[in-house]
């Protein structure tokens, strides 16, 4: 049973891991074995410190700076990662931005950057990566979608558009690519303990009650919650499952909620 999850001697490239959920599927594929090339875009010195504890903790792990955006630069960045490293055998589409503007108050070019890093950069990151492994036969892309892949909520209206296109872009990636023997699935992550989210994790905090009150899990994931689901869909235990979007958030898409009383 552990052959079908295990990652050793594959290499898995995870786009914008330098830290949280990112660094976390990293770490998890690591972990199944995998060689890590990581990617940043915002700061070399930040990208050589997430190698750097990725390498302390034991994983094969290499870092390149790129703008998923800039179709250059990628098409750079990939054919170095494969000739510096090997070929890439697994795609992580992660690197995202979000901002929280209401639609009426956001500029346009606000909008544009959001849906070009989190819908185009997706698009422009896969193609140079599934050329070739159409040519090798095999590959694994996983996108990272969000629940606003398909809920909606005040002032990430830019965001939502953009994974609510994610997942569908997944779902005609995999339409076409299914015949090359590439699997491209899609994970949704609810709301997650990073560093990120510390500042409205406390006690009493409004936020952080409506997310305990509507999650049927009742918390917050941890990073490690997304590994199995990262392994899962990096590994031959997925061969056949294409297209698909896998939630991730203890359970709030499932539910209407309940009243406070009960």
């Amino acid at each position: 049973m552990s052959a079908l999850f295990d990652l050793s001697g594959r290499v898995a490239l995870v786009t914008g891991a330098t830290h949280g959920l990112g660094m976390s599927m990293a770490e998890g594929l690591g972990k199944a074995g995998a060689r890590l090339v990581i990617s940043g875009h915002s700061s070399r010195e930040k990208l050589d410190s997430a190698v750097a504890q990725l390498q302390e903790k034991g994983f094969d792990a290499h870092g390149y700076l790129f703008d998923v955006t800039d179709e250059a630069q990628v098409a750079d960045a990939v054919g170095q990662i494969e000739s510096e490293v090997a070929p890439i055998d697994i795609l992580v589409n992660n690197a995202g931005i979000i901002k929280r503007v209401p639609l009426l108050e956001m500029e346009l070019s606000e909008w544009k950057q959001v849906i070009d890093t989190d819908l185009t950069g997706v698009f422009t990151m896969s193609r140079p990566v599934v050329r070739r492994m159409i040519e090798r036969g095999a590959g694994k892309v996983i996108n990272i979608c969000s629940m606003m892949s398909e809920l909606g909520r005040n002032s990430v209206g830019a965001y939502a558009a953009a994974k609510g296109g994610l997942k569908m872009l997944t779902r005609n990636m995999a339409t076409e690519w299914a015949g090359h023997n590439i699997q491209v699935n899609g994970i949704g992550p609810g709301y997650f303990a990073t560093s990120q989210t510390a500042p409205i994790r406390v006690d009493g905090h409004p936020f952080n009650d409506f997310i305990i009150s509507r999650t049927p899990a009742g918390r917050w994931g941890n990073p490690e919650d997304l590994q199995g689901t990262a392994i899962f869909l990096a590994s031959d235990a997925s061969n056949f499952v294409t297209g698909q979007i896998v939630y991730v958030d203890g359970g709030i898409l499932a539910t209407i909620g309940k009243p406070s009383n009960e």
